[in-house]
């Protein structure tokens, strides 16, 4: 046994125990065996980040020649072979002697991080209508952990919904790379090139008229659809670009091909109405 608080030496009588640990901090579970030699050099390692991270994840050992039935429980078939419980599930694992900074880096995307409590409050307010609030809370993260760049993701989002869109456009411009190439991100670009069609462009059932007296009307057709987005009828803008793909593919530099491609974006690329647009799609340009 360790004297150390934060490790475990884990059994079959104390596992469920320490599964129970993992609905109040990540549980690393190190399966190794005293014959293995990675093992001797992984293991220093997460000893090493349980006294550095002083209770923040639980480090939870399991000699597998000593352990047999746990290890055949989880399926580990070579050593070492950590797994990451959280919530009493598995959430993450990986096999062999990784280096320090790469099992920190494991660790940490589990953790709870500083802006996480704010984050979720910023979100809580937000779907609650308090916009304003929401506001407050994502900047001041900004302002306390300028790092963590989610807030920047998050504000930008609700200046687009609430019609800033220059700032929202500002804010996704100067996100890193490893934000701004996420689907959220790109849903959003999307959505801020709807806006900027939609901008100055006639209501609704004006443009709706419009087309009736002109179907050819291309630009008109577009903006119908820009303005079908920001309203969330995604079905019904995907529809107009089809139309504008099929009347007029050259209009705008194929932009109701271009259009449809951002609405699939908008919908995470997936599902019944990206599907069939999809084929509606490759069926108009053949």
């Amino acid at each position: 046994m360790t004297d150390n608080a934060y490790i475990i030496d884990v059994t079959t009588d104390n596992f469920a125990s320490v599964v129970e640990r993992s609905m109040q901090v990540p549980v690393l579970v190190d399966f190794w065996a005293p014959w293995c030699e990675p093992c001797k050099t992984l293991l220093p390692i997460v000893e090493k980040l349980a006294a550095e991270y002083q209770g923040r994840f639980l480090l939870a050992k399991v000699n597998i020649d000593e352990q047999q039935a746990l290890a055949s429980q989880f399926g580990v078939r070579s050593v070492p072979t950590v797994k990451l419980v959280r919530d009493g599930r598995i959430a993450d694992e990986f096999s062999g002697a990784l280096p320090e900074s790469q099992v920190r880096a494991f660790i940490d995307k589990h953790m709870e991080q500083p802006a996480d409590r704010f984050l979720a409050a910023a979100e809580q307010a937000w779907e609650s209508g308090d916009a304003a609030q929401a506001e407050a809370l994502l900047r001041q993260v900004m302002a306390e952990v300028p790092n963590d760049h989610r807030a920047q993701l998050m504000l930008a989002e609700l200046r687009a919904v609430t019609g800033n869109t220059d700032e929202a456009a500002q804010l996704l411009a100067s996100l890193p790379a490893d934000l701004a190439l996420s689907p959220q991100a790109e849903a959003l670009r999307a959505r801020l090139t709807f806006a900027a069609a939609a901008a100055g462009a006639p209501e609704i059932e004006t443009l709706q008229q419009a087309l009736t007296t002109n179907p050819k009307d291309s630009q008109a057709r577009h903006q119908l659809a820009a303005r079908l987005v920001l309203a969330g009828d995604l079905e019904g803008a995907l529809q107009q670009l089809l139309e504008l793909l099929r009347r007029d593919r050259s209009w705008g530099d194929d932009a109701g091909r271009r259009g449809m491609l951002q609405i699939f974006e908008l919908l995470g690329g997936q599902g019944e109405l990206v599907n069939r647009y999809r084929r509606l799609m490759f069926t108009a340009m053949h």
